[in-house]
């Protein structure tokens, strides 16, 4: 009896030796306006930039309810995850397929969460990695427009170059300096794109029509944006996470520090989302371009500056959705496959994925013009109307209560999201495969 209580409380030390060690769980020392900037570096991507050209695709009326639909939602959605984090007494679900198992069983909860969760967060960083890459080429362009033409795939290399070194921090608050100056980036250019469309000014011969040639084309990019702006609320899938490193006692819960930090943060969203999407579409109407800092070509200056603030916003972006990829692959290797934790492992497995990331970016630099078949496929279930599902399953409201209702008009929107927009995505994708839009190893 003793000796098995003594196998129990060894085999208890070395799984807290494993937590202590594993990125999410080894320090919760955060404090709440960490939870601002990691949840403004992981929502405000560059995805913020094609908001125009969604709005060009969904028009007026569509894309400013679309737009604030899903601000409302989101954040609707977040609060919901924020508040599940400790719903049972002495237990925090310190990562998201945790409470998925809560709520859906242990193996149901991995087999729905996870891959959308993989699909999210390695989607992203291979889009971040094109990103940095392109804006990278967009400054040495700018600045040095005389000197000789380097291919795309030198400057995603030159970009990957910082993570492999940057990817051996070991958890999110080794990482909150990186964060902090990707969400002061993220806020200025996004500003620089509103005030620079401000003033060139409504353009001559402006249009707010759909411009499509056919109606079947116009309604298939119309469901294609809607993809576009799912991509744009994708930060709860490290929401957990983020919360995991706050500390937490039964007197001051971590959830009250993380939701002022989200509150500031999707204020911030706010101000970085309507303006860039409203005043961008204003300016140059249908036919802005998919990045709305391609339409600001000038001044030189402020458009190179711009893309540096690009390259440093991803940098610290794709830190926050690698560190939850880190911290899965790190506990199948060291919980499942009893491999001993260490730098060595950390190294070898961290610069693997960096370089996974790093080979499909070069391969498929249009990448980002797969993201609106993601944003259906998995941002919308995960961000939408997953966490209202969790929580019908977990406290089940009362039928036709206001949580009951609210949860549903939730479900149904995200749900429709989920199917119409991968269609429209599609659509686009075979388009331009068949008129040779893309190009591998550019």
């Amino acid at each position: 009896m003793v000796s098995g209580q003594w196998q129990s409380e060894k085999e208890k030390e070395k799984e807290k030796a494993i937590d202590d060690w594993l990125p999410i769980t080894s320090s919760r020392n955060a404090k709440w306006w960490y939870s601002a900037f990691h949840n403004v570096t992981a929502m405000v991507g560059a995805g913020v930039l094609s908001l125009p050209y969604a709005m060009s695709e969904l028009g007026w009326g569509p894309g400013i309810a679309v737009m604030v639909i899903s601000w409302i939602v989101t954040l609707y959605t977040l609060w919901q995850m924020v508040e599940m984090h400790e719903m049972v007494p002495g237990k925090r679900f310190d990562r998201y397929h945790e409470l998925g198992q809560y709520a859906f069983g242990e193996k149901l909860g991995l087999y729905i969460v996870v891959p959308q969760q993989l699909i999210v967060e390695v989607g992203v960083c291979i889009v971040y990695m094109v990103t940095g890459g392109r804006s990278l080429k967009k400054f040495h362009d700018v600045v040095c427009s005389d000197c000789k033409q380097i291919k795309l795939t030198f400057f995603i290399m030159i970009f990957a170059s910082v993570h492999f070194v940057l990817s051996q921090l070991p958890n999110f608050n080794s990482i909150s300096g990186i964060s902090l100056a990707a969400a002061v980036m993220s806020f200025s250019y996004s500003t620089i794109a509103w005030v620079a469309s401000v003033d060139k000014g409504k353009q001559e011969h402006v249009e707010y029509g759909y411009k499509s040639d056919t109606q079947e084309r116009t309604v298939m990019r119309f469901l294609a944006a809607l993809g576009d702006v799912a991509f744009a609320y994708a930060g709860h899938n490290v929401v957990l996470e983020i919360q995991a490193t706050i500390p937490s006692t039964p007197e001051k819960p971590s959830k009250k520090p993380m939701w002022k930090g989200v509150i500031v943060a999707y204020i911030v969203v706010a101000l970085c989302y309507f303006p860039v999407a409203f005043v961008g579409y204003w300016a140059f109407g249908n036919g802005v371009e998919d990045n709305i800092l391609v339409s600001l070509s000038r001044p030189h200056w402020l458009i190179a500056m711009a893309n540096m603030m690009v390259v440093v916003h991803v940098i610290g972006s794709y830190q926050i959705y690698a560190m939850p990829v880190f911290d899965m692959m790190e506990t199948v290797l060291v919980k499942r496959l009893r491999f001993p934790p260490g730098l060595t492992l950390r190294l070898i497995t961290r610069s693997a994925y960096v370089a996974f990331t790093m080979f499909v970016g070069i391969t498929f630099p249009f990448f980002g013009g797969l993201l609106s078949f993601f944003g259906g496929f998995a941002f919308a279930p995960t961000t939408y109307f997953l966490p209202c599902i969790m929580w019908l399953a977990i406290y089940k409201p009362r039928r036709f209560s206001l949580s009951w209702i609210t949860n549903w008009i939730c479900i149904i929107l995200g749900v429709l999201l989920m199917i119409l927009a991968p269609i429209g995505a599609l659509r686009d994708i075979i388009g331009n495969i068949i008129d040779k839009q893309y190009k591998f190893y550019q």
